[in-house]
């Protein structure tokens, strides 16, 4: 009797501490999870009824223009600042010219022999074509050999070529120079349009690659933005040209713009816009569309920033 009670008692004694143990479980799990509440940031709301959601960042208009160099060298001067305004053609950074300056140097020295031998040739063909000249003035046939006629006539013709040659050398000394020339400009970079600076890489003193991680600047028209909207490729069905669209800052739903349809690029591509990178490694496919603003002067916006986007698209059955 006794070994039975114990039996079960023991059996009750594990059950028990099962519950207990369960119980206790659920305690601290409540305690380590608070309660359900509303987000930090509330979402923005549709502006249309039917509407298709995008991610979009903010770009300048007619979008930014990353600057490289022709050339590797050494960055010699940066003539700009970050938010400095540019128009075409104006210099932005200078790279070393010193190979090209000691290359001009030796040219300039080729033409002065050019030069130097043009006045020999000139003086030695005036010389022989007097001889010439005299033999040739000669009346009486027996006084003067055929040979020596001819030879002199020969003598002439060696010495118009040589004059020929030192003179072709100039000209290839001049072309020489104007190619250095050019080739000196080419190392002050030049901006390719009317901008703003909108990031600055380099500095003086600092070595640029022609394929650098980052480009050496970087310039944009920021007066009038563009929006750069992502719609995934389940929706790209539902985008059509003139569609009427809506801009929310992401992480201020208040900060709200309208946005004007510019274009659509017809090519689904990789979505790369989480971090900007072209490697990143995504299986989401998008159709990109372009919308452009006028930058607001509150709040202020900048190049970079994402953007929720709405576009009035009605569903495919309607």
């Amino acid at each position: 009797m006794f070994s039975k009670f114990l039996r079960y008692g023991s059996i009750l004694s594990a059950i028990f501490g099962v519950v207990m143990i369960v119980k206790v479980s659920n305690v601290q799990a409540e305690r380590a999870m608070p309660p359900p509440g509303n987000p930090p940031i509330m979402p923005p709301e549709k502006p249309y009824p039917d509407a298709v959601a995008a991610t979009g960042i903010l770009e300048s208009l007619s979008e930014n223009v990353a600057i490289g160099v022709p050339l590797p060298g050494l960055v010699t001067e940066v003539l700009v600042k970050v938010n400095d305004a540019v128009k075409k053609e104006q210099p932005l950074f200078k790279l070393d010219d010193r190979d090209l300056r000691a290359e001009m140097l030796t040219t300039q020295a080729q033409r002065e022999v050019a030069q130097a031998q043009i006045a020999v040739s000139d003086a030695q063909l005036a010389k022989l074509e007097s001889q010439l000249a005299r033999l040739t003035n000669v009346t009486d046939s027996r006084a003067v050999s055929r040979d020596d006629l001819e030879n002199r006539r020969q003598d002439v013709a060696v010495s118009q070529a040589q004059l020929a040659a030192a003179k072709s050398q100039l000209a290839a000394s001049d072309i020489s120079s104007k190619r250095i020339t050019m080739l000196m400009e080419r190392l002050t970079v030049r901006s390719p349009r009317d901008g703003d600076i909108i990031q600055l890489n380099i500095r003086a003193g600092e070595y640029a690659a022609t394929s650098p991680k980052t480009p050496a600047m970087i310039i944009g028209q920021t007066d009038t933005l563009q929006v750069r909207a992502d719609i995934d490729e389940q929706n790209a069905t539902r985008i059509r040209k003139g569609q009427k669209a809506y801009g929310y800052l992401k992480g201020d739903p208040k900060v709200t713009f309208p946005l004007d349809f510019i274009r659509v690029e017809p090519y689904v591509i990789p979505k790369v816009s989480l971090t900007g990178s072209s490697t990143e490694r995504v299986d989401t496919r998008v159709l990109q569309v372009i919308y452009s603003l006028k930058r607001p002067d509150e709040p202020p916006l900048y190049v970079g920033q994402q953007v929720d986007v709405f576009i009035e698209a009605p569903e495919l059955h309607q």
